[in-house]
C-alpha cells in the first residue's frame, strides 16, 4: 500500500502537467470569450479559467501583478495597451507558427512589437445613433465627427474612459491625429459638453444607444452591428473625415504559470477554426487569419475611410501615458 501511496505521488504532478490549465484574460465581450475558452478546452484537454474586462483594466492588472503573475494569456481588445505592455516588458516574445497564415496588419502588430503580441482582428471606429430616438427629437442625421459637437446633442452621446477602455484610447488617438494635438483637444474639450457618461467598457455606448439611452454611442462599428443584429434601432456611422480602427491583439503575460498552455492558446487562437467563433459569438470583427471567414455584417477597413493610424507612436508606453495624463487634466476635468 505504501508502495502504491509512494507511485501515485509520484505520477500526480505528470498527469497534472498533462492535463494542462490555463488562465485568461479576456478583453472582447463575454459571449465571445465564453465559446472560446470551451471551444479551446475541447479542442486540447486544457482546462481555462477566464476574466473578462476591458483591455485598459487588463493592462493595469497585469502591470499590478508584475511580480506575482496570475495570468498566463491576455487574449483580445485594442492594440495600444499590448504594444505598451511589450515596451514595458509585461509580455515575451513568441513566433507562433501561423504568422505566415497572417494578413500584413497582423504580422505589422506583431513586428513592431518585437513579437510580443499579434494582431487577432482588425475593428473601425465610429459611432451609431438610435433612428428611432433620432426620428421622434427631429434631429438631423449625423454623418461627421464634427456633427457631434452640435448643441442639438447636448447631454446626448456616450463614449467610454480612455483610461479603462482601450476603444476609447483610440478615439483619443484618432481625433490628435486628424487634426493635430492642440486642434485635437479642443475638440475633445468641446465634445465633452455632450457627454452623458464616460463609461468603463467601450461596447457599453453600444448597448445604451441601441435602448435610447443616450441617442448616440461612440465605439467601435463592430459592436454597433451586433446590437443592431440583435434588433437595436441602431444605424452606423463611419465618420466622413475618416476615422482610426484598432487591431485586436493577444500576449503571452511574462512569467505566467503555465507558459506552455498559453502558447498552445496562442497558436489555436490564429487558426481559421477559432477565429469563426466570433461571427458564432455575433462578433463581427474582421478575423487576421488569411483564410478565415469574414462575416458578412463586418465592417471592411478597405471599404472605410480609415487614417494612416500610428501604431507604433500612439501604443508607446510615455505617448500613452502622456496622452491620457492630458486628456484627465484638460477634458475630464472641465464642468459640463
Amino acid at each position: 500500500m505504501k508502495r502504491l501511496i509512494a507511485a501515485v505521488a509520484l505520477l500526480a504532478p505528470a498527469l497534472a502537467s498533462a492535463q494542462g490549465n490555463l488562465v485568461v484574460y479576456c478583453a472582447v465581450q463575454e459571449e465571445w470569450c465564453r465559446p472560446m475558452v470551451a471551444a479551446f478546452e475541447r479542442k486540447t484537454g486544457i482546462k481555462a479559467a477566464m476574466t473578462r474586462k476591458s483591455s485598459g483594466e487588463i493592462y493595469a492588472q497585469v502591470k499590478a501583478e508584475a511580480a506575482n503573475p496570475r495570468g498566463d494569456i491576455w487574449w483580445g481588445g485594442t492594440g495600444d495597451p499590448h504594444l505598451q505592455a511589450a515596451e514595458e516588458g509585461l509580455t515575451v516574445e513568441y513566433k507562433s507558427p501561423m504568422l505566415k497564415e497572417l494578413l500584413p496588419w497582423a504580422v505589422k502588430q506583431a513586428e513592431q512589437s518585437k513579437f510580443r503580441t499579434v494582431g487577432v482582428y482588425a475593428g473601425v471606429l465610429g459611432y451609431g445613433y438610435n433612428s428611432e430616438l433620432l426620428a421622434r427629437k427631429k434631429l438631423p442625421e449625423p454623418k461627421c465627427w464634427s456633427d457631434l459637437l452640435s448643441d442639438k446633442y447636448k447631454d446626448d452621446v456616450q463614449v467610454a474612459d480612455p483610461n479603462s477602455s482601450g476603444t476609447a484610447y483610440t478615439l483619443l488617438a484618432t481625433i490628435v491625429q486628424l487634426h493635430g494635438e492642440d486642434k485635437g483637444f479642443d475638440f475633445l474639450k468641446r465634445l465633452h459638453k455632450n457627454i452623458n457618461q464616460y463609461t468603463k467598457s467601450g461596447a457599453a455606448p453600444a448597448k445604451a444607444a441601441a435602448s435610447g439611452e443616450p441617442l448616440i454611442g461612440i465605439t467601435v462599428l463592430h459592436d454597433l452591428v451586433t446590437m443592431a443584429v440583435q434588433g437595436g434601432p441602431l444605424k452606423t456611422v463611419a465618420p466622413c473625415e475618416g476615422t482610426g480602427y484598432e487591431v485586436g491583439s493577444m500576449s503571452i503575460i511574462k512569467g505566467g504559470r503555465n507558459q506552455k498552455e498559453a502558447r498552445a492558446w496562442y497558436d489555436w487562437a490564429l487558426t481559421p477554426e477559432a477565429q469563426s467563433i466570433g461571427a458564432e459569438a455575433k462578433a463581427f470583427q474582421m478575423p487576421s487569419n488569411k483564410s478565415a471567414k469574414i462575416p458578412p455584417q463586418a465592417p471592411r477597413l478597405e471599404q472605410i475611410k480609415v487614417i494612416d493610424y500610428d501604431f507604433a507612436k500612439y501604443g508607446s508606453s510615455a505617448e500613452r501615458k502622456r496622452l491620457l495624463s492630458k486628456w484627465d487634466k484638460e477634458v475630464k476635468a472641465l464642468p459640463k
